[in-house]
C-alpha cells in the first residue's frame, strides 16, 4: 500500500464536498491550495474562498497564492513534501506545480471527458438538452482537460433539472470518485486511459453576456433549456419592452407548455397570476424573475404591483 501526502487544490463549494470526503476517510492532507480572498457585498471585505473556509475549520495549512509560479510558493510546496495532489475547480496549473508530486496531480471534471472541457461543463450539459453526464478524475498534462481518464462515473440528468441540481448531484458523486481514485493509487493499481480523439468534442465556453441572453425565435425546448442550464447562477437575460422603456430582466425559473398559436415570438401574456411568453411550439411561463435593482420574485407577487400593458413583450 503506498502511504499518500495529499495536496488539495480546489475554490468553490463543488470543492469543498471532495475536501471533506477525504478528511472523512482519514487521508492525510498535507496543505490546501485556493483562491486569494477577493472583496465581496456593497462593503467589498475581503471574503475567503469556501474551501478556505473549510480548510481553516479542519486546521489544515492554507496557501493563496497570486502567481502560481513564484519561487516563495514552489518552495512553500516542497515543503510540503505532498506525494499526490487532487485537484478540483481550480484554475490551469503550470508544470512545476502539477508535475512536482511522486504519484502525479489528478482532477475531478464534471463531465464525461472529452465532452464538455472548459469553464462550464455543468451548465452546457443542460443547455444542450442532454440526458446523461457524469464526472471524470483524470492525471493532469499541459493542456485544459486533455489528461489521461483514470476513472469515470455518469449521471442521468431529469428534464427538469435546473444547472444547481445538477451541481449538487456531481458534486457528491465527484467525491465518491475522487476516493475511488485515491484508493486505486493507495493500492498501486490504478490505471488510465487516452481520451477518444473526437473530432468535435462538445465544448463547456466560459458563460458571458452573449451566450446567456435568451433568444426568443429560438423553439420551445432550446429556450427552455438554456433558462434551466443557467439556473441559478449566472441567470438567462433578456430585455423587457414594457410602457415604451426597455430593460434587462434576468429569467430565473420557467415550465413550459407546448401549444399551438398565432402571437407573436416574445409577446407576453398575463392570466391567471401567470406570466406567460409565446415561442415556437407553445409557451415558456415564468415563475421568478428579477428586474433591475429588486430582488427576485414568483411572478405571482411580481403582478401585485407591476403591470404589463397589450404590447409588453421580451426582445
Amino acid at each position: 500500500m503506498n502511504t499518500l501526502r495529499i495536496l488539495f487544490m480546489g475554490t468553490p463549494d463543488f470543492a469543498v464536498e471532495t475536501l471533506k470526503t477525504i478528511i472523512a476517510h482519514q487521508y492525510e492532507v498535507v496543505g490546501v491550495i485556493t483562491a486569494p480572498d477577493k472583496p465581496a457585498g456593497r462593503g467589498r471585505k475581503l471574503n475567503a474562498s469556501a474551501v478556505k473556509k473549510y480548510a481553516q475549520s479542519q486546521s489544515l495549512k492554507v496557501l493563496q497564492p497570486t502567481n502560481l509560479k513564484d519561487e516563495h510558493f514552489i518552495q512553500e510546496l516542497r515543503e510540503l513534501d505532498a506525494n499526490l495532489a487532487v485537484v478540483v475547480a481550480f484554475r490551469m496549473l503550470p508544470k512545476v506545480v502539477w508535475d512536482m508530486p511522486a504519484y502525479g496531480t489528478f482532477n475531478l471534471h464534471a463531465s464525461l471527458l472529452p465532452d464538455y472541457r472548459g469553464a462550464a461543463p455543468i451548465n452546457w450539459a443542460i443547455i444542450n438538452g442532454e440526458t446523461t453526464t457524469g464526472n471524470t478524475t483524470f492525471f493532469i498534462d499541459e493542456k485544459i482537460d486533455t489528461g489521461h481518464i483514470i476513472l469515470q462515473e455518469a449521471v442521468s440528468i431529469q428534464e427538469t433539472d435546473t444547472a444547481g441540481d445538477l451541481h449538487d448531484t456531481l458534486m457528491v458523486q465527484g467525491a465518491g470518485l475522487v476516493i475511488k481514485t485515491l484508493q486505486a493509487i493507495e493500492r498501486g493499481t490504478v490505471t488510465t486511459t487516452p481520451q477518444p480523439m473526437n473530432e468535435n468534442p462538445k465544448t463547456a465556453y466560459k458563460l458571458h453576456r452573449d451566450n446567456t441572453r435568451i433568444n426568443w425565435e429560438q423553439p420551445i425546448d432550446v429556450i427552455y433549456n438554456l433558462i434551466r442550464g443557467l439556473s441559478p447562477y449566472p441567470s438567462a437575460w433578456t430585455l423587457l419592452s414594457n410602457k415604451e422603456t426597455e430593460v434587462a430582466v434576468k429569467i430565473r425559473q420557467v415550465t413550459k407548455e407546448y401549444a399551438d398559436h398565432t402571437h407573436t415570438n416574445g409577446i407576453i401574456i398575463v392570466a391567471n397570476n401567470k406570466i406567460k411568453v409565446a415561442v415556437t411550439g407553445g409557451y415558456i411561463i415564468i415563475n421568478i424573475l428579477q428586474l433591475p435593482g429588486k430582488k427576485a420574485m414568483e411572478s405571482k407577487a411580481l403582478l401585485n404591483g407591476y403591470h404589463f400593458d397589450e404590447n409588453a413583450k421580451m426582445i
